[in-house]
């Protein structure tokens, strides 16, 4: 199973993100993320054997984290050439502590979380060439939400379309 752990977002927010996403279309080409793949990825985990779910929902469950609330007020790619085409996060610092301490109790637990340093981003597009000063002109202010769970999620690839199924969820802490 191949298995990841983000944040997902309500219809509203997907529909924000969609039309930033737009912009995107109306410069060129390229492969777009579709509305209900729109998420923010806190920790990859690669494939992992069926037997280990159940750890996985234990160290979901061990996690105390406040409501999230996020703030996207950047755009932008990754890549040289602008293959890959996000919009960005501010680095809240509780949610780059709830990142840190997942990856942390995944990596005690016995799992091998991506090793990548975590910029919270949502991919927008994929395979584009239309230069980065188009970032410039993609979002026209910043806009928030607020996240009050996290979701262990399956990639599956039927067809060469990506999909992901929510696996398991654990909620925010309610004060």
């Amino acid at each position: 199973m191949r298995l990841f752990i983000s944040i997902n977002f309500d219809d509203e927010i997907k529909d924000r993100l969609l039309k930033v996403q737009q912009g995107l279309r109306e410069k060129g080409r390229g492969r777009f993320a579709s509305p209900e793949n729109l998420h923010l990825t806190l920790a990859f985990l690669g494939d992992v054997d069926e037997s280990g779910v159940p750890e996985l929902e234990a160290v979901l469950d061990s996690l105390e984290f406040p409501m999230l609330r996020l703030c996207f007020d950047k755009t932008g790619c990754f890549r040289r050439d602008a293959e890959l085409w996000w919009i960005g996060l501010t680095e809240e610092p509780a949610l780059m502590k709830l990142q840190k301490e997942l990856i942390q109790r995944l990596r005690t637990a016995g799992f091998k979380p991506d090793t990548k340093r975590f910029r919270p981003h949502i991919t927008l597009a994929r395979d584009m060439n239309i230069g980065r000063a188009a970032s410039d002109e993609l979002l026209s202010g910043p806009f928030f939400t607020l996240a009050d769970h996290i979701s262990l999620m399956q990639s599956n690839y039927p067809a060469k379309k990506i999909e992901y199924t929510e696996l398991y969820r654990v909620y925010a802490r309610t004060e």
